[in-house]
C-alpha cells in the first residue's frame, strides 16, 4: 500500500509538470506570434524589452520558483502578452485618427 501511495504522488506530480510545460509552450507561442504581428506597427520599446524580458527569463536557469514549477514563467509569459496585446490596440486606436 505504502508504495502504491508514491507511485500515485509521483503519477499525479508528473501530470501537473506535464500541464504546466505545455501551457508555458502554448504561452510562449503565443507571445512569438503576438510579436511578429506587431513588429512593425510601431510598438514603445518598453513593450519591447518585456517581450524580450519573458523570453530571456523562460529560458534562464535562475528562476523565483524551480523550474518543474513553471508557474513564475507562466506569469512572465502572460506579462508581456497583456502587454503587447495593449500596445496593440492602443496603436490600432491611433492608427484610425
Amino acid at each position: 500500500m505504502h508504495t502504491e501511495m508514491w507511485v500515485a504522488v509521483a503519477v499525479v506530480a508528473a501530470v501537473l509538470i506535464v500541464t504546466t510545460v505545455v501551457l508555458a509552450g502554448v504561452l510562449m507561442v503565443r507571445l512569438v506570434k503576438a510579436r511578429r504581428q506587431l513588429r512593425d506597427a510601431g510598438i514603445p520599446v518598453e513593450n519591447k524589452a518585456v517581450f524580450w524580458g519573458a523570453l530571456i527569463y523562460l529560458v534562464c536557469p535562475v528562476d523565483l520558483l524551480p523550474d518543474p514549477v513553471l508557474l513564475d514563467d507562466i506569469g512572465f509569459l502572460l506579462l508581456a502578452l497583456r502587454s503587447l496585446q495593449a500596445a496593440a490596440e492602443r496603436a490600432d486606436v491611433v492608427r484610425r485618427r
